[in-house]
């Protein structure tokens, strides 16, 4: 089976190149080795749409605006390797709540 491959549309007229690469930054952090491309793809009128192997798993139209770095790495993760620790971004090491 090939490495999955992430797309990333983006918007230049509305100057989100620099969104957009940050966010391909933080996945190829955290899952670099495990992924076959991050691709950014220009675009205009609005688009910001993260998909893996074509499939979306974000749309700023439908999800509301831009995903934080925690749920984008929640929402590949979950579509790829759900078995796999995030650790800190799963809850781990947070002291449990007081009574």
């Amino acid at each position: 089976m090939a490495a999955p491959a992430i797309t990333i549309s983006y918007c230049v007229q509305c100057n989100w190149l620099l969104r957009a690469g940050w966010m391909a930054q933080e996945l190829l952090s955290s899952f670099g080795p495990d992924l076959g491309s991050v691709s950014l793809v220009p675009g205009t009128g609005g688009i910001f749409e993260i998909r893996i192997d074509g499939a979306v798993i974000w749309d700023r139209k439908r999800d509301g605006g831009f995903p934080d770095a925690a749920e984008l790495k929640r929402r590949v993760r979950d579509v790829l390797w759900p078995e796999r620790d995030l650790g800190h971004l799963d809850g781990h090491g947070k002291a449990p709540p007081r009574p």
